[in-house]
């Protein structure tokens, strides 16, 4: 017999109206409960209750900033592939997670081992930045591309209303 794994099954038995309150969350964490009842049509106790729930259930892990588009236009990001010594993989984990430039960083396949998302307030920074992860112990190569513009950006696409 087939088991579900815990995602699956925290995804099976989350309802529209969960999937709402997630999608209201994305758009504006900051959104009272009072605020988000009224956008469901619900009670605020029970926009607490879900909300709870959710947290329980580890679908919300944090409520987090969002950088407004003034403030986000004037920084530079850029996506850093790198190709990585698999004997020193877990060390260069371990570094790159301390650089607080670098927002994301993935696992990925193909040619290179990583792709990290990174931002730095100017050229020269950034330069620096890539100069830095370049010379890091187990890091054998890396590709940049800076990000010109950002046509549309989503959160998890995950659920449609």
């Amino acid at each position: 017999m087939y088991k579900l794994s815990n995602l699956t099954t925290i995804i099976i038995n989350m309802d529209k109206m969960d999937k709402n309150l997630l999608a209201l969350l994305r758009t504006n964490a900051r959104q009272s409960t009072s605020e988000l009842a009224r956008q469901l049509g619900i009670s605020r106790s029970t926009v607490q209750s879900r909300l709870r729930r959710l947290e329980n259930r580890k679908v919300i892990s944090a409520y987090t900033v969002q950088y407004g588009s003034e403030f986000e236009g004037k920084l530079i990001r850029a996506h850093v592939l790198m190709q990585v010594s698999q004997k020193l993989t877990g060390k260069a984990y371990v570094i790159l997670e301390k650089m607080p430039e670098i927002t994301a960083l993935y696992a990925i396949s193909g040619e290179y081992d990583l792709i990290a998302i990174v931002t730095a307030e100017s050229t020269e920074e950034l330069s620096r930045l890539l100069d830095d992860i370049a010379n890091l112990e187990g890091i054998e190569r890396t590709n940049s591309s800076v990000i010109l513009e950002t046509k549309f950006a989503r959160g998890m696409p995950f659920f449609k209303s």
